[in-house]
């Protein structure tokens, strides 16, 4: 039941989903806590977070397109966020805002969980928030022979001398492993129905790796299974880095199941 103690946390996105939403919620019941999650999206991100700092709203999970432009307005980053400048979790601690960036965490475990070797080639598509912290990742994974296609040529020039990755507009050659890190395929854009990679690169490649969670089947996927490829999905990035947020927000470690159970619920249509 909510009453005045009830604890509020939040996500701030350009195009809010359900996800997230139902996931947290979904834990939090099964873990009798006294919290309530809700989407938001916003056109002032600093009103926004004047507003997380003045409502003691405890905890917000930031998307697309205010990973980066958030920064500006929090009181500490850590050194995930510091690393890529790149913030997808806040936290309010008595009104003091410090900021996390769990995409990171969540990339590096599924690079280890589907066995992505070093030695094979990347290409990962994007320059914002997202694709920072899936560089790093890659990056801090050991991984040499890595492409930045970014469709924003000084962005993408920043992060080729960030970490010495060649920066390319258009694929030159074929990969091992293809990253989606756009928005690309997310449902509610004008990019909502296309491909992030061509067909002829996709055939050519082992792993596709998609980032957009919403939906689980994004035009990429979708070709991806059509090609008999290993896929690791957006959804998975989602619940590891949620799984991530909520232990920030209550302190507590749900237990497997618990976490199969909210992303059950997460998933089911409305």
């Amino acid at each position: 039941m909510i009453n005045k103690d009830t604890q509020l946390c939040m996500s701030l996105s350009g195009r809010p989903g359900n996800f997230g939403t139902r996931f947290q919620n979904s834990l939090y019941q099964q873990l009798n806590l006294n919290y309530i999650y809700k989407a938001f999206t916003t056109n002032s991100i600093q009103d926004a977070i004047t507003g997380i700092r003045a409502l003691a709203i405890r905890g917000c999970a930031i998307s697309m397109p205010f990973k980066e432009s958030c920064i500006p307005f929090l009181d500490e980053l850590t050194d995930s966020v510091k690393a890529i400048d790149s913030v997808n979790t806040i936290v309010n601690n008595g009104g003091y805002l410090k900021a996390y960036n769990t995409d990171y965490t969540a990339i590096r475990k599924l690079i280890n969980q589907y066995k992505l070797a070093p030695k094979q080639s990347v290409i990962i598509h994007g320059s914002g928030g997202m694709a920072k912290a899936v560089i790093a990742a890659f990056h801090d994974a050991g991984f040499k022979d890595v492409t930045i296609l970014a469709r924003n040529s000084e962005k993408g020039l920043q992060l080729s001398q960030k970490y010495h990755y060649p920066h390319q507009t258009t694929p030159q050659k074929n990969y091992d492993i293809l990253v989606n890190a756009t928005s690309i395929g997310m449902d509610g854009g004008e990019e909502a129905k296309q491909l992030s990679f061509s067909r002829e690169l996709i055939s050519q490649a082992t792993v596709i790796f998609e980032v957009v969670a919403i939906p689980t089947n994004t035009p990429l996927i979708n070709e991806a299974k059509r090609q008999h490829k290993i896929m690791i999905t957006g959804k998975e990035v989602m619940i590891l880095q949620a799984v991530e947020q909520f232990i920030l927000y209550t302190g507590k470690i749900p237990s497997a199941e618990q976490i199969r159970i909210a992303a059950e619920i997460a998933s089911q249509p409305l």
